[in-house]
């Protein structure tokens, strides 16, 4: 989408125009709702993060500044967002381990091949057994496709930092697949 078509909509959402700020969701929403997905792994935490990132937007857009574009500012609120709710639910669920909640039992499946699972699954599986900000890179690096330079602004880092923790998440997600090799053979 140009950027001055963005600006225009930009512009018209902060003087109060609901049509302007919706046709932003809509253009916004699915990426959106995809790095939401990537963090939290569930589609119902997917939403949620979703929805409340441009439910925030919306509410701070007199502040946005347009050193980056919409997209980019809504990718870091996105990104916190999940990660924040990656925590909760971390801490929830070792919480239930701790008390020994029923909902706890299971919790933690064979990390052996069960049938009919595909090799997007044990992909999924690895991505999200990454530390947080190792996942946040290799997700906005190579599952958006978003440059080294836009997922350094995003994350609030250095470029070098980016590429760190993107080869670092990458060696570990091979390692924790290297089983798949070995089945093939």
């Amino acid at each position: 989408m140009p950027a001055a078509d963005e600006q225009q909509l930009i512009s018209r959402a902060r003087e109060g125009s609901h049509e302007a700020f919706r046709v932003l969701v809509e253009r916004h929403m699915k990426r959106a709702y995809n790095v939401a997905f990537g963090f939290v792994g569930n589609h119902e935490d997917a939403s949620e993060v979703a929805q409340e990132a441009f439910f925030r937007a919306h509410r701070a857009l007199s502040s946005f500044r347009e050193e980056a574009g919409f997209g980019t500012w809504l990718h870091r609120i996105v990104v916190n967002l999940a990660m924040n709710r990656v925590k909760k639910n971390r801490a929830r669920a070792e919480r239930e381990v701790d008390t020994g909640h029923p909902a706890a039992q299971g919790a933690a499946g064979d990390p052996g091949n069960p049938p009919g699972e595909d090799m997007s699954e044990h992909i999924e599986r690895a991505l999200h057994e990454l530390p947080t900000l190792q996942r946040a890179v290799v997700i906005l690096r190579h599952i958006d496709g978003l440059s080294t330079k836009q997922v350094s602004r995003i994350l609030r880092c250095s470029e070098g930092t980016v590429k760190t923790h993107l080869f670092r998440g990458l060696k570990k997600m091979r390692e924790k697949l290297d089983y798949l090799q070995e089945d093939l053979a």
